[in-house]
Parts: structure tokens; C-alpha cells; sequence
């Protein structure tokens, strides 16, 4: 089975908000930022406009790991990643939110994609809940989460409870093939504490778990948007060792993760 791009992002800005700007949100920016000037070499209109929400600062901890220097120490990382975005395509506004996404949030209303870097449940749990009150039929979602050496990338369709515009072919979303991950019972209190040095960081996680899913995350949209149609909507990623695994998109793939579609009589176009 395939999936094609929705066909209004091929004629007008594309919307995104990343949510977080950490280990795989400051990495899944730098190929956002090339991502856009690729769209548009190849004759997008408008390429990306991207909104990143983050209410942390960089800590010297995320030197080394995160892409932020020692420089920008104590500052605002979405202010400093967009800044350094928009320096370098010098012709975007992309833009910043400084704040702790909550359910009752209304940033995501009017995006296109969703690319969730977040650290724990109930930051998917609010991912999940404002895509559903979109201004949009249906919305991609794209979720990047890690452990110690794996990792996930998922990409997703929301729609909008609202509007009741379920459709029985929309991608799952990382919340339906593993609704563990969206259940912010299931948090911990040491799920997403700082760590106060890189060395302490590294005992928790591998150097390039982060930039090894991100990269997969950025050439998802890339082959999203320049061939126009997908046959896996994600992959698992082990740097351990060293296997990245498809999320074909199939019925019976996702009927393993007890998510049912029937798509016999629909077409996927």
C-alpha cells in the first residue's frame, strides 16, 4: 500500500510545529532547514513555515549532545534555534513559543504537521488531544521518541473529533499503535530530570540516538514531499546494533499492534 501526500501542502506554505528542542527536536531542525530550501529548488511555491514550542533553556549538559554551543548557555532554545534557522535561509520567518504545551493549547489549531520530539507521555498525551480540536480535516502527526539506543520514528494522521472526518484509511498515529506512549498515567518522575553534566547525559542515552532518528524523521518528509507518496510511514531505529526496521504501511502490520483498518473497498489516493 501507498500513501500520498496531502495535495493541498503542494501548492501553499507548509505549516509545521515542532514541539521540543532538545536531543531530536534541535536535530530535526537542522534538516528542516534544509528540507525547505531542497522543496523549493524543486519548484515548491513556499516551502516550509515552521513554529518551534519549547519552554526550556540550554543547559551546559546539552553541549556536545543537542545542538547548541557554549555560547547559548542560559538563553531560550527555541528563540536560539530559530534565530540560527532563520539566519541561515535568511528569507523565513520561522518562529518561536516560548511555553509548556498543555492540553488546553491552541498553537498546534492551524498546522499541517505535528513533529512531536518530546520526552515523556503527557507531552504525547497533549499532542494528541490538541490535534484532535484542529481547525483541519486531518492532521500529520510525526512522533520521534528514543531510549538508551533505539529509537522510533512514526508518521500519523489525526483527525478532528470536531468535525467527525474519521476516515478508515488515515495513517495510525503513534498513539494508536502504542497507546503506552500517550498514557501520561505511565510517567515517571525521573522520565525527563535533567541531567547535570553531557557525561551523566551519556550514561542515559548513546551520542547519536538522536541524530540517527531525527535523520530518518527528515527523509520520511523528504520523500513525503518530492516523490509524493510513502509505502512505510516510519521505522525503528537500534544504533546498538546498527538496524533500522520499516513501519510498512499494511493492514497486517498494523493489526499486530492491534490497530484495525479496512481499506478493501477505499482507495488510498
Amino acid at each position: 500500500m501507498k500513501h500520498y501526500v496531502h495535495a493541498e501542502l503542494l501548492n501553499r506554505p507548509v505549516k509545521i510545529v515542532l514541539v521540543g528542542g532538545g536531543g531530536n527536536g534541535s536535530r530535526v531542525l537542522e534538516h528542516l532547514i534544509c528540507l525547505h530550501k531542497a522543496m523549493v529548488a524543486k519548484g515548491h511555491p513556499f516551502g516550509l513555515d515552521v513554529l518551534l514550542i519549547d519552554h526550556d533553556t540550554v543547559s551546559e549538559a546539552n553541549i556536545g549532545r543537542q545542538a547548541f554551543y557554549p555560547c547559548d548557555v542560559g538563553s531560550y532554545k527555541a528563540l536560539t534555534l530559530i534565530n540560527r534557522a532563520n539566519m541561515a535561509l535568511g528569507d523565513t520567518g520561522w518562529d518561536a513559543g516560548i511555553e509548556r504545551l498543555t492540553p488546553e493549547s491552541t498553537a498546534l489549531r492551524d498546522a499541517d504537521i505535528v513533529i512531536g520530539a518530546v520526552d515523556n507521555r503527557a507531552a504525547r498525551h497533549a499532542i494528541v488531544t490538541c490535534l484532535q480540536q484542529s481547525y483541519s480535516d486531518r492532521v500529520y502527526y510525526l512522533d520521534l521518541g528514543n531510549k538508551s539506543g533505539t529509537g522510533q520514528v512514526v508518521l500519523g494522521e489525526i483527525p478532528c473529533k470536531k468535525k467527525g472526518c474519521d476516515s478508515p484509511w488515515l495513517l495510525p498515529h503513534v498513539g494508536e499503535l502504542f497507546p503506552e506512549l500517550v498514557n501520561p498515567l505511565l510517567d515517571t518522575d525521573d522520565d525527563d530530570t535533567p541531567s547535570c553534566s553531557l557525561a551523566e547525559a551519556l550514561e542515559r542515552q548513546s551520542l547519536f540516538v538522536n541524530p540517527a532518528v531525527s535523520l530518518w524523521a527528515g527523509n520520511l518528509l523528504w520523500q513525503l514531499f518530492t516523490v509524493g507518496e510513502i509505502e512505510n510511514h516510519g521505522c525503528f531505529v537500534n544504533v546498538d546494533s546498527m538496524t533500522v526496521l520499516p513501519l510498512e504501511i499494511d493492514q497486517q502490520t498494523w493489526a499486530r499492534y492491534g490497530v484495525q483498518r479496512h481499506l478493501e473497498h477505499v482507495s488510498s489516493s
